[in-house]
């Protein structure tokens, strides 16, 4: 069995025979399990909140009871969560201490020094993340060129750590004036530290992120060092019960970036954690979009909290660097996923005007929808599904869990009488349509700012309500069409088992002239080149081969705000400064819609992403199929106001070629995917379902 100590030691041994995608969610925690023989298996477990390590072990239980290869097999097993996003969000992290350059100790109250609503005169003061009376000053120095002009005392240094002890705090963040130019002042200040107090967690900005924008660069570092005591112990803890599942395995992590890391670093950067659920469905999506040919394509994502999107362009995901955690700015690089409406235990309520609601509270896993029987007394999506017809109750992941259809019909029929409607079946596609208009407009808003055309986008729908609700959205926003992976509801834990290690490194410039710098630009990327290396070596992961991509954000003089602009690989190679510029005018066109070729650039941040490719496998290939008969049974669907007969077809007996027109309703263990009269379903030998407009 696995040790904590042998985890780390077990990711240098490439001859790993399986390997185990997790993805920890709110409602359930869901794992995809690769065979050597290239089977797939793929669980659900219901998450427990109050221990998120327990949903694991159950599952890791299960697929050891059921497939007793994996108690000799050496095993790879790559897990992600949102557990340090959640607590971030519910402000259940540990208390710290943020140390900061004399004079600098409001870095957090003054922040952009920008009002959420300029118009509203009761708007509140926003919750500082680190109390005042925990940031402590200390002296020290250095200048916007990276020289140090100055030290802090020892004594100086006594009295910062007896303040610091005397604050009984979890950690401590360290953010200097200018050190992400230079980071010299801030590593002496954490070595003083862990010298006079070595069993605290401490986080320097410089290490974490270093980037221009004190503000933003602060936030990550206490971020990091809020969720560094949780994560820990959730590690630790995890460990121990890898271990009483009887796995011999190297323990990953996938991080926001869409790829993974090892323990070690993940306990470093903890921070990096924050978005790998979301971020690892994505990132299997633009492989298996690449895969398949699909030009453009969104992501949809829908759990049973929240449906997040993310865009695709030919095969490459948009990555960005201004995303938020709730009302804090994440300035790192992430996959760009936005949440775009409910999810599948969104409560739908009638507010005092009569009017209906779709969350944005949830159920979550506990008590959840009312069809659980765990207690829940308000109606959710899912339990609109339930009723509409489209969810079988005694089908839900296997039969394993009973859905108690005529409870989910009360609860629905008070939001009935409530809008004066006939019945709860009128109530609950009420509530669909509410959810879907409000994921349309959300949806055309994001592809607006981004420059797309919602009719050239593929809809790839994963997550346990995914599949069941993207025809209805495509529908509403008139998209091109739909395509539903295979193990679309554990999308997120293959994603896991698919990743490449992957970490991103920045040089800031402050705002240099493209034209000025030279040599300068190729040196900067030469230098985070070998710092990525040396940290790929250091991981202990076996890879096949690396990648290496440059990017940098940029803006015309004056601008206020930067474009992030991957650097072609030509312009790489020849140094070529006027490519990197015609990369930047022509992403500002396709944006801005113009684009000012004599205007001067400016260059704000050089960046660098490694990708270490990993061993991986294969999906497998369905078995070609006939036409399918049109002798299928059928069930009774609430579509338009009306009872229509939907015919019922298994997933797995869609075989290669097979296509069907709607209503139809595709069933599996974990999902059901639901395709609208007037759309036609085609498989493919991946089994990926194509759904498309058949008039």
């Amino acid at each position: 069995m696995a040790s904590a100590g042998s985890l780390e030691e077990a990711a240098a041994d490439p001859a790993a025979r399986a390997t185990i995608g997790i993805d920890v969610g709110g409602t359930f925690t869901d794992f995809v399990l690769a065979l050597p023989e290239g089977q797939l298996v793929f669980h659900k477990e219901p998450s427990t909140p109050k221990d998120p390590s327990m949903a694991v072990h159950l599952g890791l239980r299960q697929l050891v009871d059921t497939h007793p290869v994996l108690r000799e097999a050496r095993t790879r097993i790559v897990h992600g969560t949102t557990l340090a996003l959640n607590a971030v969000l519910q402000h259940k992290v540990a208390d710290i201490a943020l140390v900061v350059s004399r004079g600098n100790r409001d870095v957090l109250e003054i922040g952009r020094a920008r009002l959420p609503s300029s118009f509203d005169i009761h708007v509140a003061k926003e919750r500082p993340i680190v109390p005042r009376d925990r940031i402590l000053e200390i002296g020290g120095r250095t200048d916007a060129d990276g020289i140090v002009l100055s030290r802090p005392a020892e004594a100086e240094l006594d009295e910062l750590c007896a303040r610091i002890r005397g604050l009984g705090v979890g950690a401590v963040a360290i953010t200097l004036l200018n050190s992400y130019v230079d980071a010299t002042l801030e590593r002496e200040l954490v070595a003083a530290i862990a010298a006079r107090l070595p069993d605290l967690l401490i986080t320097s900005s410089s290490s974490v992120w270093p980037e221009i924008r004190e503000f933003e660069r602060t936030v990550v570092a206490c971020i990091n060092a809020q969720v560094h005591p949780l994560m820990e112990d959730y590690l630790a803890t995890l460990a121990q019960r890898i271990d009483g599942a009887g796995i011999t395995a190297a323990l990953q992590l996938t991080s926001s970036s869409g790829g993974m890391l090892s323990v070690h670093s993940a306990r470093a950067r903890p921070i990096e954690t924050m978005l790998s659920g979301p971020a690892s469905g994505a990132t299997a999506a633009a492989k298996l979009a690449k895969s398949q040919g699909i030009g453009s394509a969104l992501t949809f994502d829908m759990g049973g909290t929240s449906a997040d999107i993310a865009v695709i362009v030919d095969g490459v995901l948009e990555f960005t660097t201004t995303s938020r955690i709730g009302e804090l700015p994440l300035m790192m690089p992430v996959v760009g996923v936005s949440s775009i409406g409910a999810g599948g235990g969104s409560i739908v309520s009638v507010d005092a005007h009569g009017i209906i609601k779709v969350g944005p509270e949830s159920a979550g896993a506990n008590p959840g929808p009312v069809a659980y029987g765990l207690g829940g007394i308000r109606p959710t999506v899912t339990d609109c599904y339930l009723v509409l017809g489209l969810i079988d109750p005694d089908g839900f992941l296997g039969g394993r869990i009973r859905l108690d259809k005529a409870r989910a019909e009360v609860a629905l029929q008070e939001v009935a009488s409530r809008l004066n409607l006939p019945s709860a079946a009128h109530a609950a596609e009420a509530a669909i349509s509410v959810a879907t208009a409000q994921m349309a407009t959300d949806l055309f808003k994001l592809l607006a700012l981004k420059g797309h055309e919602p009719a050239a986008q593929v809809l790839m729908p994963f997550g346990g309500a995914g599949p069941t609700h993207a025809n209805l959205l495509a529908e509403e926003a008139g998209l091109a069409g739909v395509a539903v992976p295979p193990a679309a509801a554990t999308f997120c834990a293959l994603g896991a088992a698919l990743a490449d290690v992957r970490r991103d490194f920045v040089a800031a410039l402050g705002h240099a002239r493209l034209v000025s710098l030279g040599d300068r630009l190729w040196n900067n990327w030469a230098g985070l080149e070998c710092e990525a290396k040396d940290w790929l070596a250091g991981e202990g992961i076996a890879i096949l081969s690396q990648d290496i991509e440059y990017a940098a954000d940029m803006r015309y003089a004056g601008q206020a705000h930067n474009l992030m602009v991957t650097v072609p690989v030509s312009a790489r190679t020849a140094r070529d400064v006027t490519a990197v510029a015609q990369a930047f005018h022509q992403a500002h066109e396709a944006i801005y819609g113009f684009r000012e070729d004599d205007a001067a650039i400016e260059i704000v941040a050089q960046r660098l992403s490694i990708i270490g490719r990993v061993p991986t496998f294969e999906l497998p290939r369905t078995v070609a199929a006939p036409r399918a008969s049109g002798h299928l049974r059928t069930r009774p669907v609430f579509h338009g106001g009306a009872w229509v007969d939907a015919r019922i077809v298994r997933r797995e007996e869609l075989g290669s070629g097979t296509w069907l027109d709607g209503p139809l309703i595709v069933e599996q263990s974990d999902t059901t995917t639901w395709i609208l009269p007037g759309w036609r379903l085609a498989a493919d030998e991946v089994g990926v379902l194509n759904i498309e407009r058949s008039r």
